[in-house]
């Protein structure tokens, strides 16, 4: 029988999870708690918690307090998981499941779109422990992805859409193949936050960088690694223990907080972003928008098949008469538009993405490129300070 629960909508269970009730006396927002040490009762008591350290037991400060469980809850439920590991960053939530499924002489297989960072730790960390990282085509379909793995493959890993590419890949055929033959299935969800329900298209653990739409205001640096089967959890949970891997409470109580307004913030950003795009997209300096909620972008179809919803993160692709060096002076020229490498804040954002490190095209982008973050401002103030810009642009 289904959990009342389950019949609520998303913003409800935004504005609910992770607090005692509306019935609890007391503050509405849970406290925040900070501490290292946690006293027992007894010596008795000391070790039974100590038995309960992959469940929510008060052992240690690095293994967790009431304000980190309350947010692991909410996100675990955000992402229509079971359980939740914090750690310290968006990268962190990458790297902890890599280290937690890979060892030596093991094979992984990564998009050639990935986020930058995870490909380094793949090229260092993970070359150095003897691992080896093949760099697939994004949009691959199930039987060449078939064909790359091998007998000491471990890992597929996938994140959709593409960092600054926005390649939207086919998720459920993949990771069924993936599956069949005993991988783990890691994502990155970041981009298709509350939009995109993970483990219902058979993927094992989903990351999140909580830096972007959950903290919501550029101002904390947290992620999260949700699992929806005890056995992976488990494994996450050993892997972030033992690395030591541990976020402040403080960022974990402003990311409770954030999460809250997600709902409203996001669509709100989501449907500026596509008002934004399709502006874009019709500008003669413009070959392409690379929006998958956009109709006609690359990757729509799997979007409208797999998503209900989208964020604020697009990318433009110039057309190729345009310079790198006036596109860069174009994006100089805006005043409403910071330049900035993350995301999902409340604030618009842009950067230049022609130096993208995917590998298996050349060139990456078939003109020079730019990332767009659409924040809260109003979109007709967006416009015209592009419009002013792109003046900029056709003067030079």
């Amino acid at each position: 029988m289904a959990d009342a629960s389950d019949r609520l909508g998303r913003d409800t269970h935004l504005t609910h999870l992770g607090r005692a009730g509306v019935r609890a006396e007391g503050f509405v927002n849970p406290p925040l708690v900070r501490g290292s040490t946690v006293l027992h009762a007894d010596c008795a008591a000391r070790t039974e918690a100590g038995r309960k350290r992959f469940d929510q037991a008060l052992v240690y400060g690095l293994l967790g307090t009431p304000t980190h469980f309350a947010l692991e809850d909410a996100i675990a439920a955000i992402e229509g998981g079971t359980r939740c590991q914090i750690v310290s960053s968006g990268l962190a939530a990458i790297t902890v499941p890599l280290l937690a499924y890979l060892g030596a002489g093991e094979h992984c297989l990564v998009p050639d779109s990935v986020y930058g960072p995870s490909r380094h730790f793949c090229d260092t960390m993970l070359r150095r422990l003897g691992v080896e990282t093949t760099y697939y085509v994004p949009t691959i379909g199930a039987d060449a992805l078939a064909g790359l793995i091998r007998p000491e493959t471990r890992v597929l890993f996938l994140e959709s859409p593409g960092s600054h590419s926005f390649e939207m890949q086919d998720v459920p055929a993949l990771a069924a193949v993936a599956r069949a033959r005993g991988l783990a299935v890691l994502m990155d969800n970041t981009w298709g936050i509350q939009t995109f329900q993970p483990f219902r298209h058979g993927v094992d653990v989903s990351i999140q960088a909580l830096t972007k739409y959950i903290g919501g205001h550029s101002d904390l640096v947290l992620g999260a690694v949700t699992t929806a089967d005890p056995a992976h959890w488990e494994r996450i949970r050993a892997a972030a223990t033992t690395l030591g891997q541990y976020a402040s409470p403080d960022d974990c109580w402003l990311a409770l907080r954030g999460l809250r307004t997600l709902g409203v913030r996001l669509r709100q950003q989501a449907a500026a972003g596509l008002t934004v795009a399709r502006w874009l997209a019709a500008r003669p300096e413009v070959q392409q928008v690379l929006h998958p909620a956009l109709p006609g972008a690359p990757g729509h179809d799997i979007w409208r098949r797999d998503y209900d919803g989208a964020c604020s993160l697009f990318g433009v692709v110039f057309q190729p008469e345009i310079t790198v060096e006036s596109m860069i002076a174009m994006l100089d020229s805006l005043a409403l538009f910071g330049i900035g490498a993350s995301w999902g804040g409340f604030e618009s954002l842009a950067l230049p993405t022609t130096g993208t490190i995917r590998r298996s095209v050349s060139p990456p982008l078939p003109g020079p490129a730019a990332r767009f973050h659409i924040g809260l401002e109003d979109t007709a103030d967006l416009i015209a300070d592009l419009e002013q810009a792109f003046s900029r642009l056709r003067s030079r």
